[in-house]
C-alpha cells in the first residue's frame, strides 16, 4: 500500500494516455449517440427534436425484429459452436500430439486472416453452379442434396454462420491451451494415482480449472457477435429477402444509406444496451453454475 502511494503520480501518468484515447472514441461518442437518438437528422438539415420517436418506430418495425433475430443465431452458433470446438481441439492439443505447434498455427491461421478474403473464398464454396460443397454432394453420390446455400432464405444464415464459427475457433483454442498450460501437473499426477480416468480428469479437473476462460471466451462471443457486420456484408449484403441482415447492417443502411443519423443513433443504443443485457445475463448463468 505504500508503494502504491508512492508511486501513485507515475501510474496516473503512464494510464492517461490510454484512458484519454479511449474517452474520446468510446465514452465520448456513445454520449454522443444518446443526444442524436433524440433528433430527426438527414446530416445535412437543421436537426428537429422527436423525443423518443426514433426508438418507437424501431420497436414497431419487422426488419428491426428479423435483423435481431438473426442476430441470435449468430450468438447463439458462436457460443455453442464455436466453444465447444474449440475446447475439444484444445484439449486434444494439450496432449503433446506430435506436430501440434503447426495444428495450433493452422488453427489460429483464420483469425488473422482478412474477413474479406474469408468471405469471398467462402462466397464461392457456397456457390450454387460451381461452389466445392454442392460438388463435393455430386461426387459423392448425394448430387439431390445440392443447394443454393446463400440464395435460399432458410439455408443462407445457417451458411453464413458456419463460416463465422470456422473463422474465430481458432481465437478461443490459444485462450483455452494458453489456460491448459496453467494448470498445474502435479493434481493430473495425483488424479491418476487415485484410478482416475482420463475422462473423470477432464470433467472434474480441467473444466471446473477452466471456468474463468471458458467465463471469458462467452463473453467475447456474445459481445464479437452482435458486433458481426463485415462477413455477412461482404457475402451476401442482409440478404435474400432480409434474411441474414443483422443489427450492425440494419443500422448501417438506415444511417449511412438512408442517411438518418438520429435513427441510426437509436438503433447503436438497442445494441450497446442489447449487448450489456447479454453479458450480463451469461455472468449470471455462469456465476450459477460455478456455485
Amino acid at each position: 500500500m505504500h508503494l502504491l502511494s508512492r508511486n501513485k503520480w507515475p501510474a496516473v501518468f503512464g494510464l492517461a494516455p490510454a484512458l484519454l484515447i479511449y474517452l474520446m472514441f468510446a465514452i465520448i461518442p456513445i454520449l454522443i449517440s444518446f443526444y442524436y437518438s433524440l433528433m430527426d437528422w438527414d446530416g445535412f438539415t437543421d436537426m428537429r427534436f422527436v423525443g423518443l420517436a426514433n426508438f418507437q418506430e424501431a420497436l414497431s418495425d419487422s426488419i428491426f425484429w428479423q435483423s435481431l433475430k438473426n442476430n441470435l443465431y449468430v450468438v447463439a452458433a458462436s457460443v455453442f459452436g464455436q466453444i465447444p470446438i474449440a475446447l475439444f481441439f484444445a484439449i486434444l492439443l494439450n496432449r503433446k500430439l506430435k506436430g501440434g505447434k503447426i495444428f495450433r498455427t493452422l488453427g489460429f491461421m483464420p483469425v488473422v486472416i482478412s474477413t474479406v478474403i474469408i468471405s469471398l473464398v467462402w462466397g464461392m464454396m457456397y456457390n450454387s453452379r460451381r461452389g466445392l460443397f454442392n460438388h463435393l454432394l455430386e461426387l459423392v453420390g448425394l448430387g439431390e442434396w445440392a443447394q443454393n446455400w446463400l440464395g435460399d432464405p432458410k439455408w443462407a444464415m445457417i451458411a453464413v454462420c458456419i463460416t463465422i464459427i470456422w473463422q474465430f475457433v481458432g481465437l478461443y483454442l490459444i485462450i483455452f491451451l494458453a489456460a491448459l498450460q496453467n494448470i498445474p501437473q502435479e493434481i493430473y499426477e495425483a488424479a491418476r494415482i487415485d484410478g482416475a480416468s482420463g475422462w473423470k480428469q477432464t470433467l472434474y479437473i480441467t473444466l471446473p480449472m477452466m471456468r474463468n476462460a471458458i467465463a471469458v471466451a462467452v463473453i467475447l462471443c456474445i459481445s464479437g457477435s452482435l458486433r458481426t457486420f463485415d462477413l455477412i456484408y461482404v457475402m451476401t449484403s442482409g440478404g435474400p429477402g432480409h434474411s441474414t441482415e443483422v443489427l450492425a447492417m440494419y443500422m448501417f443502411d438506415q444511417t449511412f444509406s438512408s442517411t438518418r443519423f438520429g435513427y441510426g443513433s437509436a438503433l447503436s443504443l438497442f445494441i450497446f444496451f442489447f449487448s450489456l443485457i447479454l453479458v450480463y445475463l451469461s455472468t449470471v448463468v455462469l456465476r450459477k453454475k460455478a456455485d
